[in-house]
């Protein structure tokens, strides 16, 4: 059981990880490079921020099959097919984390040819930047679209264990399919009224300082 704890506590470590690094690759670094009118010009002179942000998503990922890794011994005890499946989910949603990324290190070419080029209407140069930027919203919503289905898997097991408190495994089973649900909302273009499974983050914040101060508990696996 002492293993268990201190599996527990680096799984938590794992989330605070990935939450900081996602946040501030994603939100801080490549998304309002990406999102400017200008894109296509400001990538050029944003080429280090655009690499650290695409390191920073990575890090995200390989936490993500790390945890997994780490869980699968223990939630295999309850249902070995369940745990499989949620690690396959999680090599799955890396990969597609990688297609992800390819799209601004691609775009931080693209924009230092239209620079040196000195054409900023020409029609070409626009379609591949529009192509690139789908590539990464899409591969994006496959991202979340596994994310939300692996959540799903890892919340239901860990409720089952009792290895965490029951409240966040149940905050989980049910963040999880509303990030599912906005995903594919927002798929056939439909604007949710709200963020739908905005609360798993700040549920995956509360979990890894959770279980860096008490580990996965010492409970018999309810079975």
């Amino acid at each position: 059981m002492k293993s268990n704890r201190d599996i527990g506590r680096i799984v938590g470590a794992l989330f605070l990880t990935l939450m900081i690094t996602y946040s501030i690759g994603a939100f801080v670094l490549i998304d309002p490079v990406l999102n400017s009118p200008d894109y296509l010009t400001d990538i050029s002179t944003s080429r280090t921020q655009i690499i650290v942000g695409v390191l920073l998503e990575l890090i995200n990922g390989i936490a993500y099959v790390a945890i997994a890794v780490l869980v699968f011994p223990i939630l295999k005890q309850l249902n070995e097919s369940m745990a499989l499946a949620y690690v396959g989910l999680r090599i799955i949603e890396f990969t597609m984390q990688i297609i992800s990324d390819l799209s601004p290190l691609l775009l931080t070419e693209l924009s230092q040819d239209f620079v040196t080029a000195g054409a900023p209407d020409d029609a070409t140069f626009q379609a591949l930047g529009a192509l690139l930027q789908a590539q990464r919203y899409w591969a994006n919503q496959m991202v979340f679209i596994t994310y939300s289905l692996g959540a799903l898997i890892f919340y239901y097991l860990l409720y089952r264990s009792r290895l965490i408190p029951r409240f966040l495994s149940v905050w989980g089973m049910i963040g999880a399919p509303l990030v599912l649900i906005g995903v594919l909302l927002e798929a056939f273009g439909f604007e949710p009224v709200v963020i739908l499974g905005g609360q798993m983050g700040l549920n995956e914040i509360i979990l890894g300082i959770w279980l860096i101060v008490k580990g996965f508990q010492s409970q018999k696996l309810a079975i």
